[in-house]
């Protein structure tokens, strides 16, 4: 363990964003979801700034949302008129952003800072519930193409020196992302493969293990049975890896309960 990492401003969290726009739609199988993110930040420092590793963003380079006022992108299809009529006017960072670009580049990881790009509802939904009042600057850090997971765990480490400012980091993915498996009615079935994947990220990222067995265990998470299942395709997942990549301690477990019918968690790291 980094011996720094408990006198570190730094926040890390990594949860399940829900089903699109359906947790500020109303849906009901979001509720326990919603009601985490409403409180979430009672257990958290007021950031200075906010960043977001999407599951919805995926790169050549480690690409960095750099617009000054980031514009709404609407990742979703089929939903009603409301869905696309949201807003979240936070500002962005781009000094911040020109900050992590350069850390990414010491660690030798290419990157790109896109002034186009909006905010995606992998921010957008879990922000409007945590921080309605979208006050905090806020930015975007993409997924890298191939998905490997090592390379996440190394965008993690290069960001270690934002632990020492006042940075909320969240990595929004969902910890069960198959989308024919959900519940589109909620129901909270019993999915003995679901719980058993569920309680193998509770021991990584919670337990009594070392930092490199935490990492080699989640480089290695196809090899548990129920991977494939959880995560057919793995970008909901990945977030997590750069979260614990970025972290030097046990995280503590903030959220176990049913969103679409299926088990989801989140963990948070905090420093002192």
């Amino acid at each position: 363990m980094d011996q720094n990492y408990p006198q570190s401003k730094g926040q890390i969290v990594y949860f399940s964003h829900g089903g699109g726009p359906l947790p500020i739609l109303g849906d009901p199988s979001h509720k326990a979801m919603v009601d985490f993110m409403k409180t979430l930040p009672d257990r958290l420092r007021k950031p200075d700034a906010i960043l977001v590793i999407s599951a919805h963003w995926e790169e050549n380079n480690a690409t960095l949302l750099g617009a000054k006022n980031p514009l709404m992108l609407y990742d979703y299809y089929g939903f009603p008129a409301e869905a696309y009529a949201m807003t979240y006017p936070a500002p962005g960072h781009p000094e911040l952003a020109k900050r992590i670009a350069r850390l990414l580049e010491k660690n030798n990881i290419p990157t790109h800072i896109d002034l186009q790009r909006g905010f995606d509802h992998g921010l957008f939904i879990p922000l409007k519930l945590m921080y309605p009042r979208a006050e905090i600057p806020s930015l975007q850090l993409s997924l890298l193409r191939g998905l490997n997971p090592a390379a996440h765990i190394a965008l993690g480490k290069a960001l270690r020196d934002l632990l020492t400012e006042n940075i909320l980091v969240i990595g929004s993915g969902f910890s069960f992302h198959n989308m024919r498996a959900f519940s589109w009615q909620g129901v909270n079935a019993p999915d003995p493969a679901n719980d058993d994947f569920q309680d193998w990220l509770i021991e990584v990222c919670v337990g009594s293990l070392s930092q490199s067995e935490r990492v080699q265990r989640l480089i290695e998470w196809q090899k548990v049975p129920s991977a494939r299942y959880c995560h057919p395709r793995e970008e909901h997942l990945l977030p997590l890896h750069v979260c614990l990549g970025m972290a030097e301690q046990p995280a503590t477990l903030i959220f176990d309960d049913y969103i679409l019918g299926k088990r989801g968690v989140a963990f948070l790291w905090q420093g002192e």
